[in-house]
């Protein structure tokens, strides 16, 4: 990527929009438990179940990164770079899109 304009993309996302991730949830949560709903069974599942695949895909990426380094004889510098883009990335994806599925629904 153009001089780690990805990384500096999924870095300043997650920085700027877990934190509102993390409070749309617990607003949720807090209604569900305030109400007696029992809806948001399905929103804690799918909240577990992409962190795993997020970390499942984050771990490959880097390993993928690594062994392409290895294999073009990269800079350490670069190296770091790489990887540090190819773990970031699934995570910067899904926070993005977790903020626009969360915000875009109905109260």
């Amino acid at each position: 990527m153009a001089g780690g304009r990805q990384f500096r993309r999924d870095a300043f996302s997650l920085w700027l929009q877990a934190p509102l991730v993390i409070a749309m949830r617990c607003h949720e949560m807090q209604m569900a438990a305030l109400t007696g709903s029992t809806q948001n069974t399905a929103e804690m599942t799918r909240m577990v179940t992409e962190k795993m695949a997020a970390t499942a895909e984050s771990v490959v990426a880097a390993n993928f990164a690594v062994a392409k380094a290895v294999m073009t004889a990269a800079s350490p510098q670069a190296t770091a770079r790489a990887v540090s883009e190819a773990a970031l990335k699934p995570y910067g994806k899904r926070v993005r899109r977790n903020v626009r599925r969360l915000s875009a629904r109905k109260g």
